[in-house]
């Protein structure tokens, strides 16, 4: 506890008292408004960051979809039996369990955006696999590498976008998570009926890159940088997301509170 106390002295309090006369100036200047709206309203830093997110997250809603409008078009060009087919459905829940695994540790060793764009590139490969595949390999290889995306993709996305937006939006946005997913598997299976599988796989080609251009002009998540010590990273971003007039003190204090009590408790 003793130590707990002298890093909270150290670092939680000098951050408060640094920015107590900006945070007066701004309850004066606007009778409180410039305190709490970095906190309450969501700005357009805030909704693009959260759309190119969730351009993920109807890329997890695709890859999954996909495999039911294209089986009668695979198996008729590619002459696969219904066992062979089996396989090519089934075999990107095995990479979507790799991609699981590995996603925590990713995410946290090089960031969410990092990790979203690294998801991206195996999404993207899995699709260009399909589209210009000549064998059953090529179709296993593609629908295993879209696995290993959406496996990545199904841990950070939600956690970016909680990461980025106010406590009171927080469930709000990462809801359109879960809609996003819906979203694709229904645009899929509808795309699927007028067009070839090979186009339809060349479509889901379109937002995983994107959403991998996207992620160049969003911010990384503030907590993530604080918890790799990147403090005044950490601010350039809370502030970016938060706007510029925003009074940020508050939560980057309470970020980094929040980032010593947990290693902290990981020391015990």
């Amino acid at each position: 506890m003793e130590r707990e106390s002298i890093e909270e002295g150290q670092i939680s309090t000098p951050l408060l008292e640094n920015r107590k006369g900006q945070s007066n100036r701004a309850a004066d200047d606007g009778g409180g408004r410039g305190r709490f709206s970095g906190s309450s309203s969501a700005t357009a830093a805030v909704l693009f960051s959260t759309l190119v997110a969730v351009l993920g997250s109807y890329v997890f809603g695709s890859a999954v979809g996909y495999s039911s409008p294209a089986q009668s078009g695979i198996m008729n060009d590619m002459g696969l039996s219904l066992a062979e087919y089996s396989v090519f459905g089934s075999i990107f829940t095995i990479g979507a369990m790799i991609g699981a695994i590995m996603s925590g540790r990713l995410a946290d060793y090089i960031g969410r955006r990092g990790t979203m764009g690294i998801s991206e590139i195996f999404c993207t490969i899995g699709w260009l696999a399909i589209v210009f595949s000549k064998g059953s390999w090529w179709l296993y290889l593609g629908r295993l590498s879209m696995g290993c995306g959406v496996g990545l993709l199904s841990y950070v996305v939600p956690v970016y976008i909680a990461e980025i937006t106010p406590k009171n939006l927080r469930g709000a946005f990462t809801a359109v998570n879960q809609l996003m997913i819906c979203c694709g598997v229904s645009l899929t299976y509808i795309i699927g009926i007028i067009v070839s599988w090979r186009i339809l796989a060349m479509i889901g080609t379109i937002p995983s890159l994107v959403q991998f251009l996207g992620l160049f002009f969003v911010p990384e998540s503030p907590r993530w940088l604080a918890k790799i010590g990147r403090g005044s990273d950490s601010e350039v971003s809370l502030q970016r997301l938060r706007g510029k007039t925003a009074d940020i003190s508050l939560e980057a204090a309470e970020i980094w509170v929040a980032f010593l009590s947990f290693s902290y408790e990981w020391d015990l």
